[in-house]
C-alpha cells in the first residue's frame, strides 16, 4: 500500500482501532486523516497517532487514494450524499458499517463506486484484531490487495464469498469481544461477591481469558473441546462448573445470542 493516502470519514473507537494498528505496524502517519464533526475526538487521534485531521469530509476524500467509511448506519446515506460530488472511479472505498448492502452505496454516492466492506472489532487496536472482508466481482486483485494490507495491519483477516456471509462474521467476530467481556465481567463481580479483592479478581480473570485463547490458536491438533477435557477432571471443581453451565443450556443462550446479533444486521440491511 506505498504511498496511498488514507482518508477516515468518522473517528469513532473502530477508527482509532484501525489507525492504531496501521500507525503501529508503521504505516506513515502523514498518509492518515481522519475526519469527524466534533474537534475533541479528531484531537486525541491526531495527539496519540500523529495523523493528520479535519471536519472537512468533502477536502478529505478529494485528496485520499482510499477512503474508509466509519459512520454509524443510520448516519451513513446522509454522509455519502454529501460526497456525491467526489469522483470515486479512481479511489478505493472501503466501509466497515453492518447491516448495510454494498449495493446501496452506489444509489448514496450517486455513482459507480469499487467498494469493499469490512467487519474489523475492537482488538485491531493492539494488534490482534479479526476482520472479515467481502468485494463484489468487480473489485481488481490489486484493490484487494490494498484493503488486505490496511486491514491486516490490526490482526488476522478473511474473506467470505458471499457478501450475505458477513452477517455470520459480525456475530462470530465482530460482536463477540463483547461477549467475552461480559462473561469476564460476570466472573470478576462473581468473584468479588465471595470477597475477592476486585484488582486480584480482575488480574485472575484475564489471564485465564488470556491463557485459554492463547492454547486455543496454538494447538490447531486439538479441537475446544479436547482442551476443554484436558482441564476436566471426572468429579472435580471443573466438572461442576461445566455442569452448571450445561444445566443452563450455555449453548442454547449463546446460538439464540448470535442468532439475534443476525438477525439484527438483516433488520438492518432493510432499513438501509
Amino acid at each position: 500500500m506505498d504511498q496511498q493516502k488514507i482518508c477516515f470519514i468518522g473517528a469513532g473507537n473502530m477508527t482509532r482501532s484501525i489507525i492504531s494498528g496501521l500507525v503501529n505496524s508503521g504505516y506513515p502517519a502523514q498518509l492518515i486523516q481522519a475526519t469527524n464533526p466534533s474537534q475533541g475526538k479528531l484531537d486525541a487521534l491526531k495527539d496519540d497517532f500523529g495523523i493528520l485531521v479535519s471536519q472537512d469530509n468533502l477536502a478529505a476524500a478529494q485528496a485520499a487514494d482510499v477512503i474508509v467509511l466509519s459512520v454509524k448506519p443510520q448516519l451513513m446515506q446522509q454522509v455519502c450524499e454529501a460526497l456525491q460530488t467526489v469522483e470515486l472511479s479512481n479511489k478505493l472505498v472501503i466501509t466497515i458499517a453492518a447491516g448495510i448492502k454494498a449495493k446501496r452505496y452506489t444509489d448514496y454516492l450517486a455513482q459507480d463506486i469499487k467498494l469493499i466492506r469490512a467487519m474489523p472489532n475492537t482488538p485491531m487496536q493492539i494488534s490482534v484484531g479479526m476482520t472479515g472482508l467481502y468485494a463484489p466481482q468487480s473489485i481488481t486483485t490489486e484493490q484487494k490487495a490494498i484493503c488486505d494490507r490496511l486491514m491486516s495491519s490490526g490482526g488476522e483477516i478473511v474473506w467470505v464469498n458471499e457478501e450475505s456471509d458477513l452477517d455470520q462474521v459480525i456475530a462470530l467476530s465482530g460482536s463477540s469481544p463483547a461477549y467475552f467481556f461480559l462473561l469476564m465481567e460476570s466472573m470478576i463481580d462473581a468473584g468479588k461477591e465471595m470477597g475477592m479483592d476486585e484488582t486480584k479478581a480482575r488480574s485472575l480473570v484475564q489471564q485465564a481469558a488470556l491463557g485459554a485463547a492463547m492454547m486455543a490458536k496454538q494447538n490447531p491438533q486439538l479441537t475446544l473441546g479436547n482442551l476443554r477435557e484436558n482441564v476436566t477432571s471426572k468429579g472435580g471443581t471443573t466438572a461442576q462448573a461445566l455442569a452448571t453451565f450445561e444445566a443452563a443450556d450455555m449453548r442454547g443462550l449463546v446460538k439464540k445470542a448470535m442468532e439475534n446479533c443476525i438477525n439484527r444486521a438483516e433488520e438492518m440491511a432493510k432499513t438501509f
